[in-house]
């Protein structure tokens, strides 16, 4: 099975034929997210494309928290700041934060498509400096519903600490790539991404300013 050109991945934790039968019976993807997945499947760069799964899940907590106000850091095409505006209401907004507009060009026309580019305000700078602006706006913090985070490894856990300064009592970050297919857990895998991912997770872990 291919999404698009691109084989599923390969995971130490779900199985192919687990994903195949979780797609046939619980996956509502709209034509224009399907659309947008199938030519991200085909760039270079491909690797970053999230999962359909992952993205019915982030508009499942939109819908579910009533959020209106939410951070997407790591844009690349566009897909999660699509399906993230798709569950938002008309006046709900995605602050979409990448470093270049080279790829999120890709996307921008299915977010026109699905009716939704009013939604999406796309800040090209690292993402450091637009969620510390967003900081140093005091009027700004703690009004963020929700953030998903899915950019570069090394610094996640910087990600998450400027977040949570932004999100309200009871919002939520979502983080991607947290098991990194299993290598977390793996002693051979020293690599540097994977030990950056380890100590997220145990930064986390340890966190008592959140909750699970």
């Amino acid at each position: 099975p291919k999404l698009g050109t691109k084989k599923m991945i390969e995971s130490k934790i779900v199985s192919k034929e687990c994903q195949e039968y979780t797609r046939t019976v619980s996956l509502r993807e709209t034509e224009v997210q399907k659309e947008l997945r199938e030519v991200t499947a085909k760039h270079p760069n491909s690797i970053m494309l999230s999962t359909p799964e992952t993205q019915q899940m982030l508009q499942m907590f939109i819908k579910l928290m009533n959020a209106k106000k939410t951070i997407d850091v790591g844009v690349f095409t566009g897909y999660s700041s699509l399906s993230v505006a798709m569950a938002l209401p008309d006046d709900g907004i995605v602050h979409a934060l990448d470093t270049t507009e080279e790829f999120v060009n890709v996307g921008k026309p299915f977010w026109k498509k699905a009716g939704v580019d009013h939604k999406i305000k796309l800040h090209i700078a690292p993402a450091k400096k637009t969620l510390d602006g967003f900081i140093k706006n005091e009027k700004e913090c703690g009004t963020f519903d929700f953030a998903f985070i899915d950019a570069d490894k090394q610094n996640y856990q910087l990600y998450y600490e400027k977040c949570l300064k932004l999100l309200r009592v009871g919002g939520l970050i979502v983080i991607d790539n947290v098991l990194w297919s299993g290598k977390v857990w793996d002693k051979e895998a020293q690599d540097e991404t994977t030990n950056w991912i380890r100590d997220l997770n145990t930064f986390i872990h340890k966190d008592e300013t959140t909750n699970w």
